[in-house]
């Protein structure tokens, strides 16, 4: 059951999370009044979780205090899901969000006041904190886990199975300032008082084509931050079926059913996120027919989007690949969405 920590509205609990009383200016201004701790300064522009959990875990490969600040309760409207994340050296650099970007020197520079005391604590930021001076633009109110990495082990176990493609997940225990790794989860929030973080490998995108929409489709999703395979049925052999995982979108920007064949099969036994395929209704109602043939069920080909696409008769390669992708991070949004 995912519920709120009770620590964060405990005043009891601030003994140990808590901003520094007797102060009433904001963090990065008493950063700055301290003349101590360094000021913050953005490493990186991203909002990768693997981006930020790799520059926390190099830093503290090279020797650097870091912390892992991780958005845990949503108070209103915000930018950012649960669960999202900024990391933070001893030298002030960080990278990653936790709103759209009015907060993170904030929270960055009391993860420095937290590094140099050496316990974890909670930062309350727009409404419903007592620091008036910082003001969300969305009006809501986050409140921000900052942690002392005090092992890097989960961490790097977190990213071991990302770039395998594997599904993994980060637990934080506030009561014991610990983290660990976790297997198999999904979603973001807390379980009693344990805050999990789920991270989903990168989306893939299989094109299969030789035209100028897949060239295009493929710029696009890289622009997305994608991964891009393609696929040419003209001269290359049909892909491993492993390739095409819960994470991949296949898009068949073939021009000819015969060709797209092959690679819809092999999709539609891989069972990826997003499957679409190009063509008229009765283009598609003919590829029906031939996969219906070959003994496939209508139930696995209800699962073809066709015609491809977000919004119908694109008439471009421009305007279908940005219909393409953006179809694609719809459904894909759609599936991480809770239930």
């Amino acid at each position: 059951m995912i519920s709120h920590h009770p620590g964060i509205h405990n005043p009891d609990q601030g003994r140990t999370f808590r901003w520094r009383q007797n102060n009433s200016s904001s963090p990065l201004q008493r950063s700055s009044i301290d003349g101590v701790l360094p000021l913050p300064a953005r490493a990186f522009s991203t909002d990768s979780a693997i981006e930020v959990l790799d520059f926390a875990l190099q830093a503290a490969l090279a020797g650097r205090k870091v912390t892992l600040c991780t958005l845990v309760e949503i108070r209103g409207g915000s930018s950012r899901s649960l669960g999202a994340h900024m990391a933070v050296t001893d030298g002030g650099h960080y990278c990653g969000y936790v709103s759209g970007g009015c907060t993170e020197a904030a929270v960055a520079a009391e993860a420095l006041q937290a590094m140099s005391k050496g316990s974890d604590r909670f930062v309350m930021l727009g409404e419903g904190s007592r620091f008036f001076d910082i003001v969300l633009p969305c009006g809501g109110g986050v409140t921000v886990a900052v942690h002392i990495l005090r092992d890097i082990g989960p961490i790097r176990k977190v990213i071991e199975g990302l770039n395998c493609r594997r599904t993994a997940g980060l637990a934080y225990r506030p009561s014991n300032q610990s983290l660990s790794f976790v297997a198999g989860m999904s979603g973001a929030g807390w379980d009693n008082e344990t805050f999990l973080t789920c991270y989903r490998p990168a989306v893939r995108v299989l094109l299969s084509g030789r035209t100028l929409e897949v060239e295009i489709a493929a710029k696009v999703s890289r622009a997305a931050g994608y991964e891009v395979l393609l696929h040419d049925a003209v001269v290359g052999e049909l892909p491993d079926d492993r390739l095409i995982d819960a994470d991949t979108a296949v898009a068949l920007l073939q021009h000819d059913l015969d060709l797209e064949l092959p690679i819809l099969e092999a999709a539609l036994r891989a069972h990826p996120f997003y499957l679409g395929a190009l063509g008229s209704n009765r283009t598609h109602e003919k590829r029906m027919e031939r996969l219906r043939e070959r003994g496939h069920s209508q139930e696995a080909v209800d699962r073809i989007k066709a015609p491809i696409g977000l919004f119908s008769r694109a008439r471009d390669a421009h305007t279908l690949a940005l219909s393409v992708v953006a179809d694609i991070a719809a459904c894909r949004q759609s599936g991480l969405m809770p239930t």
